[in-house]
């Protein structure tokens, strides 16, 4: 068990994407995945209003309701990317939602995220409209993603000024082969106090480690985006993962999440499956401990 911030959140293994519930998987292999993905002890399910036009959201919320979960899981969705509900806008927040509690058939949202920063509201209206959210029981936390340490800080300290809600966690794009957000989120993550939830923990499936040439894409839509990452550097990374995922007797992907469970303030990686036998290969991840070796190698691999 590990706890989102300061909040009462408490969540185990990875955090399940829903990003491919209703785009690569349909609701009956999606209800599999969750059935899956709860029996082996997870509670943290992740998705998006964007995600399938909201038919992420309406998939999980069938789930929730016709397993009678609600209560055994933790619910974390985002608004203002979609382009039907795209901003934060204190009218576009509250009516994103109603919309997304109507999806997931329930009565409150456990976190939910400012999907991305819009530059074109003010940030304390947006912060008075999650904020309302959370007084109202509707939103139980906030968190935000894909803000640059600058407006992230900035959000912070109109939330303290201004008494209130405040981000618990941020969601950035990171993983073993982009580590940006090393640069400059994560001191501010640091010293905020704040639990980072990455996104795109396996490099669109290239840390998966299923994809190793263009031979291998297909016609999936997934592979098709790791192409980017075929080069020397590429190689390296995969050269190390397989070496320790071998020694270990666990999936690539097992090995790509563990490196980021092991890093400063991360609590869970973000990863899908659009079957229980890609979940399969990702759950091992939440009790596999690197050694300070492997962590080593695998970060020396990937600068």
């Amino acid at each position: 068990m590990a706890k989102i911030g300061s909040t009462d959140l408490d969540v185990r293994g990875i955090n399940l994407g829903g990003n491919v519930f209703g785009w690569t998987a349909d609701e009956q292999r999606s209800f599999a995945v969750l059935d899956a993905y709860t029996a082996a002890g997870g509670n943290f399910i992740d998705t998006a209003d964007l995600y399938s036009a909201g038919g992420s959201e309406t998939i999980i919320g069938n789930w929730l309701t016709k397993r009678g979960r609600r209560d055994d899981v933790v619910i974390a969705t985002k608004t203002g990317m979609w382009e039907q509900r795209k901003g934060l806008s204190a009218a576009n927040i509250a009516a994103a939602a109603e919309d997304s509690l109507r999806r997931l058939r329930t009565g409150h949202i456990d976190l939910y995220y400012a999907h991305i920063d819009d530059p074109d509201t003010p940030i304390e209206e947006t912060l008075r409209a999650f904020d309302t959210l959370v007084r109202a029981g509707k939103v139980r936390h906030i968190a935000a993603s894909n803000y640059s340490a600058g407006r992230l800080s900035e959000a912070l300290s109109i939330s303290d000024r201004e008494g209130l809600a405040k981000y618990v966690a941020l969601q950035p794009h990171y993983n073993l082969v982009e580590r940006d957000y090393e640069q400059d989120l994560a001191p501010t993550v640091e010293r905020e106090g704040l639990t980072v939830l990455p996104y795109f923990s396996l490099a669109k499936g290239f840390l998966a480690g299923k994809y190793r040439s263009k031979d291998d894409v297909g016609d999936s839509p997934r592979a098709a985006r790791a192409s980017s990452y075929w080069d020397e550097r590429g190689e390296r990374v995969l050269s190390a993962l397989d070496e320790i995922a071998a020694s270990r007797g666990v999936p690539v992907a097992a090995v790509s999440l563990a490196w980021l469970f092991a890093q400063p303030t991360v609590t869970a990686p973000i990863a899908s499956a659009r079957s229980v036998e890609q979940l399969n290969d990702l759950l091992p991840a939440a009790d596999l401990a690197l050694t300070p070796g492997e962590i080593d190698a695998l970060t020396t691999a990937s600068r």
